[in-house]
């Protein structure tokens, strides 16, 4: 088991308290992804943990595309993977965040 860890700065400082959002499955070829808010300064973590070791370059690939579409301020956001593909990876991401915004999937 592999795990890793991303920060970024955030582009704003979100205050608004939201439920945590859980989306997915862990499973061969799946992934489950929470986000939750916490108190980071307007900075975010996302902390992966897979069973495919040696794949780190194309998850901080696939991550830094995910925090420059989004605004991440304040979020914790926690990936369990099963061995997805990087394409599976981006679009749970972005189910989740969908959903955390509360915006019609």
């Amino acid at each position: 088991m592999e795990h890793l860890q991303f920060q970024f700065p955030g582009s704003s400082d979100r205050q608004q308290d939201k439920p945590a959002v859980l989306v997915g499955v862990v499973s061969s070829g799946n992934l489950e992804v929470l986000i939750e808010m916490a108190a980071l300064g307007g900075g975010s973590q996302i902390h992966v943990s897979t069973k495919a070791s040696g794949f780190a370059e194309i998850w901080e690939a696939v991550i830094t595309d995910f925090a420059t579409r989004h605004d991440l301020a304040n979020l914790m956001i926690s990936i369990n993977d099963g061995g997805s593909t990087p394409a599976v990876v981006s679009l749970r991401l972005d189910q989740a965040m969908q959903e955390f915004l509360g915006m019609p999937s």
